[in-house]
This record gives C-alpha cells, structure tokens and sequence, in this order.
C-alpha cells in the first residue's frame, strides 16, 4: 500500500506504533516486553526530537500511553525544553510542575535553562527547591546555580552555596571552583576570588583566565600581567580569552607599553586572531590615544563588524576630530546604539547642539529606541542651546515609556530645566527624587544662584549636610556664587572661611573668583584687591574680569586701571576685556581713555566676536547674529526694526545706568 510523503512523519509512525501496542495490552503478561522497547524507541527519539512541534507530539503519546512515570524519559524531556535552542523553558515548567517525584537531572535542567533566561533568579528559587526537596545538589548543579548569582550579584547565596559544596565534597571539583572565582569577581570580591585560585590544587585555563578576568575587571593591570607571567611559567597556554581580558585591563588603564607587549607576543606566537581580539587590539589603541595606531589595525581587518567601526568612531569623537568621526559615522555598513550615542556625544562635546538634535532625530527615525545615555546627550544639548521646548519632550518621553531614571538620568533633566529658566520645574523634580547623590544637590544649588536665589540655595546646602551628603568644591562653588549674586556678604566670608577649615576643602581659582565678585558687588573693592594679593594661586583672567566687572558697577576707574595691566598680559587678544573697560571709561566720560582702548585693538587686530542670541518663539528656538539675514522672515524683522529705529532717533540721546547721557551713534 502506497501512502503519501507527507503522512511519513514522526507523529504517524508513532500512532501506528501506540495502535499496535494497545493492542498487545490484551496479551498475557509474558508479551508484555514489547512495551519496553516501545519505551526505548520514545527515549530514543527524545534525543535526536529537532522541535517543539514533534517533542509534543511524544510528549502526548506519553500521557495516552500511562508513561508518566518515567522519569528517565520525562528528564529528556524537560531537559530539551529547558536547554534545547529550540526548546521552550515555559513548557519545560509546566511538564516538571506536574511531576510527582522529580529527579535532580529535571531540576539541573531548569536551572541551567533558568540562568540563561530572562529571570536568572528562577534558578535561584529552583536550588532552594531542589535542596527542599531532600535532593542534595552536585556538581553539575553548582555552577549554573553560581552563574545565576553572578547575575543578580546574590552576594548570600554565593556564601551559601559555597558552604555547602565544601559540605557536600565536591568544594574541590574544579568546575565548581572555576563557577565560584567568577561569581566573586561579579560581586566585587577579587580578594576572596584569589584566596580560592591560590588554594586550588588543579588549575584549567578557565581558572586562569577568569582570575585574570577579575584583576581586569577591577582595574588591576600590573595584577593581571603577574598572573600571566605566572601561567606561561607554569606551562599553561594562553588563549584568546587570556589576551583578550589582558589588552581589556591595559585599555582600562592606558598602558600603552603593556598593550603592545601583548600585541608583539601575538604576532610572536602566532596565536590565531579571530575578530574578537583584534577588536581588543583596535579598543587598546584608541583608548590610548594612538588614533594612527588604532587606524592601522583597523585598517588592515579583513572583516569588521559593527563594534570595530563603532570603536574607530568613539576614539575620534573622544579626542573631538569631529570631522573624522563624521566621515567613520557615514561609512559604517551598520550602525548600533552605541554608535550613534557616540557621534551624538561629540556633537555636543564640540557644542554643535542643534547637529546633535538633528542626528538624535534621524536615529529615532531609523527605529533605534534611545537608551539614557542617549537621552543625557540630549538634555545635555538642550541644556547648553536652550532649547526648553525640546527638553520637555525629552523628558515627557522618558515619563510616557515607563523609563526609569537614574539617578544620572535625573541629574540631566534638572540641569536641562535649570538653564532653560524653568526653576520651580527643578525643585519639584528634585524634591520627588527616589535618590539623589550629590551632584543632584550641586545642580538645584547652582539653579538656586543662578536665579539670585541665594537664602534658599544656602537652606538647600543646610539640608544637604542634614542628609549626611559631604560637600565637593564644586558645592561651594554654587554657594558662593548664590552668595554673589543675592548680596550676602556675610554668609559669604562664613562658607568661604568654613569651606577650608571645616571640609578640608582646598580653596580653587573659581572660589577666589566667587569671593572678588561677591566683595566687588558689594562695593568692597579694596577688600577684593588685598584677597587677590593674598592668593596662593596666580589670578587667571576670571579673577581679573571679575574685579573689573565690579569696577565698571562701581565707577572705580583708578583699580580698572591696575586690573587694566594684569589682564593685558594674561590675554592680551580677549575682545570681550577690551570692550569691557572701553564700557567702563565711556561711562565714567574718559572719552581720551576710550580712544587709547579703541586705538590698541586696532594696533593688535582685535576684532569683537559676533554674539550669538536665541530667542524662543511658538515652541521653535531662533538664533540670530548682528546684520544676520539668515532668517526667512529677516526682511519683516529689520522692516520693525528700521521702524523703531525712526522712532527712536528724534529723542538723539538715550541715558545709561549711571545716569550719565551718551549719544545714540555711539551704541
């Protein structure tokens, strides 16, 4: 009898397999072996099942045949599911939960399919159940038990675990001795982790590279590169892991020497290079700055994939050759987040904000879903241009996708906000803040004083200390300037003197700076002066530009002209300190003094930079230059302005802040 292909299938020859011994279940009990090997056959095609598809077809013809308890069988089973790449874990549950008595072979299975999944500590639950149960686990079930506390850095149930394979005896097997360096390196215990390998009386190369591992991991290359002395001493030969982690740790430290050490045992040795190490080649000498080194292996790859272009491109934007990574960015055959993060980051390290928005956009257009260091750049850029509007869409998509934040994250959009103006946004963020470090009090104290705010910057800073946050220069920095900027004089000299007595903070250049602002504003110009003299350090051009701005508030022409000398020689091609004291001389009438300053920047071809303005209009940010037509609507902006401009001029004459009258042509 012909039957067609497609009946040919696993499931057909069993049916007819089932069908035949139900037939022989009226047999008497002698012809009952037929079964047994109607078992063995089942088992049989367990091993070699492909899918999930046929592996539920045997699975039914186990249930209808009253084969469930056979647990030999079933532990094939559950362990295709649970391990096969085609199998499926949630079966694999579902078959285990309906066994009475299973076997450590099913729960090994589930725990080892437990750790590679998403919910690693499943297969922490299943070692507790396991050992529940009165099953006592082996050492086939250790490792993968550890690999899932690696994962969720269960630094407890590591303790417990290797409590119990010293108890069980099979705390010297090596496999388990390897799974426990690992899992101290993942939680941090490099020191435990060499206690072990020291103790250990037989050494693979696992044990060797995940020791190595681990003193990468931590920063330790000089640690790292003794081990290696040491395993080649032994005999132990390196492979591609062991370079692989030492080129890691010198990356990590930017040992350049070190890194072509290695590079020159490679070629040396011969060691077969797959792309993995001669991506490690290509990450140690863009980390160590040698951009022509890092070009030359990157070059010579006969394949590449998307972390050797996307490595290339993140040394270049580091180092700001902007064009470079451009030209690395539009080449890529394939592009991944961290690529696009990478050119995004470098946009706005160079402060081309508005290029950096633009590219976020073209990435989301390209369905890649930004991550939070995506978003950081971009709140970075709204911050530095800003652009309010924008920034609120930011952080409205991190609100509306259920993201979240760090405490980084949070750090980003406070600071966005703070710079956009919008203060009471800012404190309400930061005080609904699940956690702050103390950056997120630096940033709302700069907010604070950058509004004039400064008694409720100083009530933050109490409340900062009152949390036990210990304060950075950079704390005090923003406290000073609220100082500054609110006319506290006072609590200024008080945080100023206690910032060195009390924190044992050492006082930087941009505290002076505070300091002769703060004494410059309050009209204490003398004062300022005998603080400038007192420095430990040399006044750079701020401290000066801070006491010459306090002049030009106060008229004091005499000390301008003292500051006048020390800024020439610090920067003598600054237009904006020119134009400052020719301000100054203007507004005290020293018309004579005007010209000399307007005469010296002709001498030394100063020119003034163009400023740049925004201004935001119907949710849009403009920008806008002197004489700049770039905009589409420039000929209606200068028509109102031509006409103000009319309107203005009968008056001939406009009155600056001292009261002090000077014509209109001059401005």
């Amino acid at each position: 009898m012909l039957c067609p292909f497609k009946h040919l299938t696993v499931g057909y020859r069993l049916n007819s397999l089932f069908h035949f011994c139900a037939q022989l279940s009226t047999l008497p009990s002698k012809d009952r072996f037929i079964s047994t090997s109607h078992h063995q056959y089942l088992h049989h095609l367990l091993e070699i099942c492909p899918s999930m598809n046929q592996l539920k077809q045997i699975h039914a013809q186990i249930i209808v045949h009253n084969l469930t308890n056979e647990n030999l069988t079933l532990g094939k089973l559950v362990s295709f599911c649970a391990v096969a790449d085609t199998g499926n874990l949630g079966y694999a549950q579902l078959v285990f939960d309906r066994i009475c008595e299973p076997n450590k072979y099913m729960y090994n299975s589930l725990i080892r399919g437990y750790v590679t999944s998403d919910n690693p500590a499943k297969a922490i639950s299943f070692y507790h159940q396991m050992v529940g149960s009165g099953l006592s686990p082996n050492e086939f079930t250790l490792p993968f038990v550890l690999k899932a506390c690696s994962s969720k850095s269960a630094y407890w149930v590591l303790v417990l675990v290797h409590g119990q394979a010293i108890k069980l005896g099979i705390g010297s097997v090596v496999c388990v001795q390897n799974a426990l360096i690992s899992c101290y390196v993942v939680c941090g215990l490099i020191h435990s982790a060499r206690q072990l390998f020291d103790g250990m009386l037989e050494r693979t190369r696992i044990s060797w590279n995940s020791i190595i591992g681990g003193y990468t991991r931590v920063g330790s290359c000089k640690e790292a590169f003794l081990l290696f002395k040491e395993m080649r001493k032994l005999g132990v030969e390196p492979d591609v892991i062991t370079l692989v982690n030492l080129l890691s740790a010198c990356s990590q430290n930017c040992e350049l020497d070190m890194g072509r050490y290695v590079h020159l045992y490679i070629v040396i040795t011969g060691v077969e290079i797959d792309l993995i190490l001669r991506n490690a080649l290509l990450d140690m000498y863009a980390k160590s700055g040698r951009l022509h080194l890092a070009q030359r292996v990157f070059d010579r790859m006969a394949d590449k994939n998307v972390v050797s272009w996307t490595t290339l491109l993140g040394a270049y934007a580091k180092c700001g050759l902007l064009e470079l990574a451009q030209q690395i960015f539009s080449q890529m055959p394939e592009k991944n987040l961290v690529s696009w993060n990478s050119m995004i980051s470098c946009y706005v390290r160079e402060g081309q904000c508005r290029e950096a928005l633009a590219l976020f956009q073209n990435m989301c257009d390209s369905g890649v879903l930004p991550d939070e260091a995506a978003l950081v750049s971009v709140l970075s850029a709204c911050s530095q241009i800003g652009d309010l509007v924008l920034g609120k869409k930011t952080h409205n998509y991190v609100c509306s996708n259920d993201i979240i934040p760090s405490v980084t994250l949070y750090n980003s959009i406070i600071d966005m906000y703070a710079k956009c103006g919008a203060l009471e946004s800012v404190v309400n963020i930061f005080n609904k803040m699940p956690e702050k470090n103390l950056v997120s009090w630096n940033v709302v104290i700069g907010a604070l004083a950058l509004h004039g705010r400064g008694l409720e910057a100083i009530n933050v800073f109490e409340e900062m200390l009152a949390h036990g946050i210990s304060p950075d220069g950079i704390t005090f920095t923003g406290l000073l300037s609220a100082c500054s900027h609110s006319g506290l004089v006072g609590q200024g000299h008080y945080y100023f003197d206690k910032m060195t007595t009390v924190y044992r903070i050492p006082c930087e250049i941009e505290h002076y700076a505070c300091m002769v602002d703060l004494l410059g504003r309050g009209g204490l110009l003398e004062e300022a002066v005998r603080l400038i003299k007192g420095m430990p350090l040399k006044p750079d051009v701020v401290v000066w530009g801070a006491l010459l701005g306090a002049c030009r508030m106060h008229g004091n022409v005499n000390i301008a002209r003292q500051v006048l000398k020390q800024i020439l020689e610090l920067e003598p091609h600054n237009a904006g300190l020119y134009v400052l004291l020719s301000n100054l001389f203007c507004e005290a009438q020293r018309w004579e003094d005007v010209k000399n300053i307007r005469k010296l920047m002709n001498d030394r071809r100063i020119i003034k930079g163009k400023a740049i303005s925004f201004i935001e209009i119907e949710g849009r940010v403009n920008e806008f230059m002197v004489a700049d037509e770039s905009h589409p609507s420039s000929s209606n902006i200068y028509s109102m302005l031509n006409q103000l401009t009319d309107h203005m001029k009968p008056i001939h004459y406009l009155c600056n802040c001292s009261g002090e009258p000077f014509d209109l042509e001059e401005l």
